[in-house]
């Protein structure tokens, strides 16, 4: 086995990469046998495994994929999906191409993925179906409070979702078609329900339930502005608000 100082970087890397070819994570001890080393020189050279890792282009893939998915949202949020250049978006994550594609396909993957982990629709699914019978004075203000926590941040998300849904994209048909049939399905049905059970109002749900979102996210895009010209309340407080101001005016008509 050679000497700690005559072994380097490039030569553990490069013999580890011939000889680790079956995909799977390689341990501290799968490397040094390849690079006929010691694990204590695979620590003197990289820290631990997860900076080897790395350099192996061998990373956990649950830390890269978050790291892509992060870098994803912002980019998709200000260029839209179309333009996003998965170049870009591999050295923003501080990742290589290989990593990204094998992780995240193409762009409707992708896409599909950021749907997945950030649109709010899952968390109002929860909400609606842990209790569906409830009555909107309860179920609406977890529905509006956890609307708000899971798109604040990701407004720029979400209206780029909805432009390339009208655009139609193809590389989110994938995920819009997720984000139609989980989530707010659930949530339109709620509220035809219970109009026509006698607790809302009558009107169409669909015209309900923007009527309900519409202010939320416009208070998110907005709320900077707002505190520099005198909004001093939480988000908590103003959704709650808009929730309480939305339950008296749907309130049936007598």
């Amino acid at each position: 086995m050679p000497m700690p100082s005559e072994v380097s970087k490039a030569d553990v890397l490069e013999a580890a990469r011939e000889a680790l070819s079956s995909g799977r994570q390689p341990t501290m001890e799968d490397v040094a046998a390849a690079g006929a080393v010691s694990v204590r020189t695979l620590y003197r050279l990289f820290g631990s495994r997860d900076a080897m890792l790395r350099e192996l282009d061998r990373e956990p893939p649950s830390r890269a994929r978050e790291r892509i998915l992060a870098v994803a949202l912002d980019l998709v949020g200000r260029h839209g999906l179309a333009d996003l250049s998965m170049e870009e978006l591999a050295t923003g994550a501080g990742v290589s191409r290989a990593t990204l594609y094998r992780l995240f396909p193409g762009k409707p993957t992708l896409f599909r993925e950021l749907i997945r982990s950030y649109s709010p629709w899952e968390a109002v699914a929860q909400v609606i179906n842990t209790a569906p019978d409830r009555a909107p004075v309860q179920v609406m203000p977890q529905v509006g409070r956890v609307l708000a926590e899971a798109m604040a941040g990701r407004t720029g998300l979400l209206l780029r979702m909805v432009s390339d849904m009208v655009k139609g994209n193809p590389d989110t048909s994938e995920g819009v078609q997720r984000s139609m049939t989980y989530g707010l399905p659930d949530l339109i049905a709620y509220l035809g329900e219970q109009m026509t059970a006698g607790r809302l109002r009558r009107m169409h749900p669909i015209v309900a339930f923007q009527l309900f979102a519409g202010p939320i996210v416009v208070h998110l895009m907005t709320r900077p502005l707002a505190d520099l010209i005198g909004l001093h309340m939480s988000q908590e407080d103003v959704v709650q608000q808009i929730v309480a101001a939305w339950l008296r005016a749907m309130a049936p008509e007598d």
